[in-house]
């Protein structure tokens, strides 16, 4: 199969994952529905934040994890069609052979890097990893390794730092072999002893977290009974987005930022503790094209700060803000709530009319 037809099969079915600390990458199977991805991208978390190309942001739940081979298995996005993946044959890779690693590096939406298999059977830890010189990058774990025939040959796993192009994937059958052990308990929590390989599930484990084949150690991936709330400022913020109507899960961005969407503008609020500041910025549209309107924008910009309270419209490179900040001891719940709901619709209102009456455009998102 020509490498693009590989590259536009697998798109759809590349699931971008995120944490509070970090990000990652999964992949849907669909003869299993579930998502693929490494245990160390679920970071320890019962539940995560997925995102793809044919659907909106949502919250997944983790039903597996395999901390000896590096596995998650993640709840499938609800409602959307993807397209099936098929899972090919480790038996029959050979050093030299060319392969395909897509996930999404750094955080950025997609992309796909082309090498060969240096050694198929490196041994590490005690088991065989498929070593590759295609580029490997933080977010691109747990994302597929593919062949020229379009099949998922391994899952990204890790890289050796300093190294060159020097990046591992779990060979297929070892997540052949997991798929066939979870499969008859799906939708349950459950935990792949690393010691003795055992499945441990919330009806077998031992004094709720022990093994009960061999007693090491484990956590099953369990939702809590309440949720650890944050504190401090930072729950003040929260309080104030969930009385204006903001998924508080969804709206997390990492620690001390939130985003969230208002009509067609992109609001991202920021808490700094170390200059006390709180920061809400409202990427509205661009600048426009045609350069003999830029004059008459700039004009109203600076007319309308003159006559605005509170918030403030600004440039930065080709991209138009509207900004407000508050001093952390000056925020409670009601005046949050006002500043950013004032926020919140003066960005749509003037995303629009940046766009209908100066000729602004939609800023360039990836999808």
């Amino acid at each position: 199969m020509p490498t693009q037809q590989v590259i536009e099969k697998f798109q759809p079915s590349i699931i971008q994952i995120a944490t509070q600390n970090g990000t990652g990458t999964g992949f849907y199977l669909k003869e299993f529905d579930l998502i693929i991805t490494n245990d160390h991208v679920i970071d320890n978390n019962p539940e995560v934040t997925i995102a793809g190309k044919t659907f909106d942001k949502a919250m997944s739940r983790v039903w597996y994890t395999d901390r000896k081979h590096d596995l998650a298995f993640l709840q499938a996005p609800q409602g959307v069609e993807l397209p099936e993946l098929p899972l090919g044959r480790y038996e029959s890779l050979k050093d030299g052979d060319n392969v395909i690693a897509i996930g999404h590096p750094y955080g950025l939406n997609y992309t796909a890097t082309q090498g060969v298999i240096s050694k198929v059977d490196r041994i590490r830890d005690g088991l065989k990893f498929i070593q590759i010189d295609a580029a490997i990058n933080p977010g691109n774990s747990g994302g597929p390794l593919v062949n020229e025939e379009g099949e998922v040959i391994g899952v990204n796993s890790f890289i050796i730092r300093g190294g060159d192009n020097l990046g591992f994937a779990l060979p297929v059958n070892y997540l052949r072999t997991a798929l066939q052990l979870y499969a008859p308990h799906k939708g349950t929590p459950s935990t792949r002893c690393p010691s003795c390989e055992f499945l441990v599930l919330p009806d077998n484990i031992e004094a709720t977290k022990y093994c009960p084949s061999c007693g090491t150690e484990v956590k099953l991936p369990e939702l809590p009974e309440k949720e650890i709330e944050v504190v401090g400022v930072a729950k003040t913020i929260e309080d104030i987005l969930r009385e204006l109507g903001k998924d508080i899960k969804l709206s997390r961005a990492g620690v001390n930022r939130w985003e969230v969407k208002e009509g067609s503008a992109r609001i991202k609020i920021t808490y700094n503790p170390e200059n006390y500041f709180i920061t809400g910025d409202a990427y509205l549209c661009q600048l426009p094209p045609d350069a003999t309107k830029i004059k008459p924008l700039y004009q109203y910009l600076l007319q309308a700060n003159y006559n605005m309270n509170g918030l403030v419209l600004s440039c930065l490179s080709q991209n138009i803000i509207l900004s407000c900040v508050i001093y952390d001891l000056d925020i409670t719940r009601e005046t949050g709530s006002q500043t950013f709901n004032t926020l919140f619709k003066n960005a749509d209102h003037y995303d629009d009319l940046l766009k209908s009456e100066y000729g602004c455009v939609d800023r360039l998102e990836e999808v």
